[in-house]
C-alpha cells in the first residue's frame, strides 16, 4: 500500500508539471504569464491538487483527470493568495519564503495575475474532453460556489469585517467554513465526481471536508503563535500584533489545540463510513493536523 510520503513524492511533480504546462499553454501575454507562473512555482504544501488524487486513489481510478482539475484549484488557491496579500489586504511582503507577487511584479500586474489565475480554471474544466457534460457542469457549478461569493470570497469578506470587533466562536467558525474550508471541499469532492462516487459517499466526503478545513484554519491559527517566520514562509506572529479574532484568542492555546484534535476526530470518524480502506486519506488529515508551517 502507498503511503502518504511515496504518494506525495510520485504525485507533486506531476501536478507541477500539469499546472505550469496549462498557463505557457494560453495565448496571453508574455509578463501575465510569468507573473502568473511566478506564484504557482513558489511552492506550497498542494493539499487541494493531493486531495483530488487521494479521493480518486481512494476509489481505484486513474489520476489523469485528476492533475488538471488539481492544478484548476490550486491555481484558484494561488490567485487567493496574490490578492490577500496586495496592500489594500494584508499587505505582506512575503509569501513562501519568496517575495510576494506585488513586491516583484507591481500591484497592477498582481491583480491581473490573480484575476487569470481565477478565470482559467473555469475554462481549463470546461475543455477537458474525456469527461462528461454533465460531470463539467458539476465541477464549474461546484467550484464556481467554493470560490465565490457563497465560499471563499464571501469568507474573506467576512474576516476583513471581523477585523474590527471580537467575533464570537460560531461567526470565526462561518469564516471559515468559507475562506478556507470551501475549496479544501471542493478538492475532495470534485476527486468523487471525476471517480464517479455515489452521493451517498459524497455525502461522507463532505463531512470529511468540514472538519478537515475547519482543521486546516485551527492549526493555522496555532502556527502563527508557535512558528517562525523561516518556517511558516510569510510573517508569524502578525494575528497575534493585530488582535486579530482566532481560536486562541477565543479557546486559549490548549483550548485550541483540543478543538484541532476534535475536528481530527471527526474527520477520521467520517471516513470509517467509507466502504473501503481509506489510508491515504487519514494520513492526509494527519498531515494537515501535525504540520509545522
Amino acid at each position: 500500500m502507498t503511503t502518504l510520503k511515496e504518494f506525495m513524492t510520485q504525485e507533486m511533480p506531476k501536478i507541477e508539471a500539469v499546472m505550469l504546462r496549462l498557463v505557457e499553454d494560453i495565448q496571453a501575454p508574455a509578463m501575465l504569464k510569468e507573473a502568473m507562473s511566478y506564484s504557482l512555482k513558489a511552492g506550497g504544501k498542494r493539499v487541494r491538487p493531493l486531495f483530488v488524487l487521494a479521493v480518486m486513489d481512494h476509489f481505484g481510478k486513474n489520476h489523469d483527470n485528476g492533475y488538471v482539475v488539481g492544478a484548476a484549484v490550486e491555481m484558484i488557491h494561488t490567485y487567493s493568495l496574490i490578492h490577500d496579500d496586495l496592500p489594500s489586504m494584508d499587505n505582506d511582503d512575503y509569501r513562501r519564503g519568496k517575495l510576494t507577487n506585488h513586491k516583484v511584479y507591481g500591484e497592477a500586474y498582481a491583480t491581473l495575475a490573480g484575476d487569470a489565475l481565477n478565470t482559467l480554471p473555469f475554462g481549463i474544466i470546461a475543455r477537458m474532453n474525456e469527461l462528461s457534460a454533465t460531470q463539467k457542469v458539476t465541477l464549474i457549478e461546484l467550484l464556481s460556489v467554493a470560490a465565490g461569493a457563497e465560499g471563499m470570497v464571501g469568507g474573506q469578506v467576512l474576516d476583513i469585517d471581523g477585523e474590527t470587533r471580537h467575533l464570537t466562536l460560531d461567526e470565526l467558525v462561518q469564516v471559515h467554513v468559507n475562506k478556507t474550508g470551501a475549496i479544501l471541499r471542493f478538492s475532495i469532492e470534485s476527486g468523487a465526481v471525476l471517480a464517479g462516487a455515489s452521493d451517498e459517499e459524497r455525502a461522507i466526503l463532505r463531512d470529511y471536508a468540514y472538519h478537515i478545513g475547519l482543521a486546516f484554519q485551527i492549526k493555522d491559527d496555532i502556527l502563527d503563535i508557535e512558528g517562525t517566520t523561516e518556517e511558516l514562509g510569510k510573517t508569524a506572529g502578525k494575528d497575534v500584533a493585530s488582535d486579530k479574532s482566532t481560536y486562541p484568542a477565543l479557546l486559549t492555546l490548549d483550548g485550541a489545540k483540543e478543538k484541532l484534535d476534535t475536528h481530527y476526530k471527526e474527520a477520521l470518524a467520517a471516513l470509517g463510513k467509507l466502504p473501503s480502506d481509506s489510508t491515504l486519506l487519514e494520513e492526509l488529515a494527519t498531515y494537515i493536523v501535525k504540520r509545522n508551517k
